[in-house]
C-alpha cells in the first residue's frame, strides 16, 4: 500500500473536538457520534453561519425589537444546517477523512456511524430546517431551498478548484439575504454589498484555517486557497478582509447607518487587521485560535448595524 493510501496516523492535531468533553460526560453513548457529526461541541461554524443572518436582519431593521422572532429563528435554523452542511460533507468525504489524521475520527471515516443512519440523521436535520423556514415569508422560503445547491456543491469544490474557500462564502454568507428578505420580503443594494462583503471575509478566515490541513490536503490531492497561496498567504488574507471592510463600508452607506457604525467598523477592521498580521501558518492550534476569533468580529459588525442611528 502506497503511503497516500494509508489510513492516517494517530499523532498531534489542531482539531477541536475533544475527548472527554461534555458530549461524553452528559449524552448517553449511542447519541454521542450523531452529536459530533454534527459539531455541537464544536460553535465556531454554527456562528459564522448565524452571523451573517443576523447581519441581515440588523441591516434592515436596527435594533427593532419586533424583529426579535428572527434573531431566534435563524439561530435555530443556523445550528441545524451547519449540522446539516456538516453531515453531508462527512458522508461525501469519508474516504478523504480516514485518511487525515486530524479527521480520521469522524464519525463516518471511523465506522461509528453508518451511511444508512448517517443519511437518515441527514433527511432529520433538514426536516429541522424546514420547519424554522416555513416560520418566514415566500421570498425567505424560495432563497432557503435556492441555498440547498450551494449545500450540495460546496463539498465538492475542493475535488475540482483550487478556491472552495469562495465557495464557502457564497454559502455561508446567504444568510445576509435571508434576513434583510424576512424583514423586507425582496432584495436590494445594501445587503448586496454585505452579502460581497462577507464572501470575502470567509476568504480570509477560511484561508486561515485551511493552513491547518494543507499537509493532509496535499497528500490526499485536494485544493484549498492555503496550497494556492502557500508563503504568499498573509498579504491575500489582508487582501480580503480590506475588500470586506470596504463593502461593509459601502453597505453602511447604502442603507443609511450613521456615525457610530462605522466606529464599530473601524474596531472590526483592527481584529481582522490583527490576524492577517500575527497568524502563524505553520502552527496548526495558532491557525486554528485566530479562525476562532472571528466570532469577536462578527459580534462587532452586529453591534454596529444595531447601535447606528438610521
Amino acid at each position: 500500500m502506497s503511503d497516500a493510501l494509508k489510513p492516517a496516523a494517530a499523532g498531534p492535531s489542531a482539531s477541536d473536538i475533544t475527548k472527554d468533553g461534555w458530549i461524553d460526560r452528559t449524552v448517553p453513548a449511542p447519541l454521542r457520534p450523531y452529536l459530533r457529526l454534527a459539531r455541537v461541541a464544536r460553535p465556531i461554524g454554527a456562528w459564522l453561519l448565524l452571523f451573517p443572518c443576523w447581519w441581515g436582519v440588523a441591516l434592515a431593521a436596527g435594533p427593532d425589537p419586533e424583529t426579535a422572532w428572527f434573531y431566534a429563528l435563524f439561530a435555530v435554523g443556523a445550528v441545524v444546517m451547519r449540522g446539516a452542511g456538516c453531515t453531508f460533507n462527512d458522508i461525501t468525504d469519508r474516504r478523504l477523512d480516514a485518511r487525515v489524521a486530524r479527521t480520521a475520527d469522524r464519525p463516518i471515516a471511523s465506522g461509528q456511524v453508518g451511511l444508512t443512519q448517517a443519511f437518515l440523521f441527514l433527511g432529520l436535520q433538514f426536516a429541522l430546517g424546514l420547519i424554522v423556514l416555513l416560520a418566514f415569508n415566500r421570498f425567505v422560503i424560495a432563497l432557503g431551498v435556492a441555498s440547498l445547491m450551494l449545500i450540495f456543491t460546496y463539498p465538492f469544490m475542493k475535488r475540482i478548484t483550487w478556491w472552495p474557500q469562495a465557495f464557502l462564502g457564497v454559502t455561508f454568507n446567504w444568510g445576509v439575504l435571508m434576513g434583510w428578505a424576512a424583514v423586507h420580503g425582496g432584495l436590494g443594494a445594501a445587503p448586496l454589498l454585505l452579502y460581497a462583503g462577507g464572501i470575502a471575509w470567509t476568504l480570509g478566515y477560511d484561508t486561515i484555517y485551511a493552513h491547518q490541513d494543507k499537509e493532509g490536503d496535499a497528500l490526499v490531492g485536494v485544493h484549498s486557497t492555503a496550497l494556492l497561496f502557500a508563503e504568499g498567504s498573509r498579504p491575500w488574507i489582508a487582501g480580503f478582509y480590506a475588500a470586506a471592510v470596504t463593502l461593509f463600508a459601502l453597505a453602511g452607506l447604502a442603507a443609511g447607518l450613521g456615525w457610530s457604525y462605522y466606529m464599530l467598523l473601524a474596531l472590526v477592521a483592527a481584529q481582522l487587521g490583527w490576524q492577517a498580521a500575527r497568524v502563524e501558518f505553520d502552527d496548526p492550534a495558532d491557525c486554528l485560535a485566530k479562525f476562532k476569533s472571528n466570532r469577536l468580529a462578527g459580534w462587532l459588525l452586529l453591534a454596529g448595524l444595531l447601535l447606528a442611528p438610521i
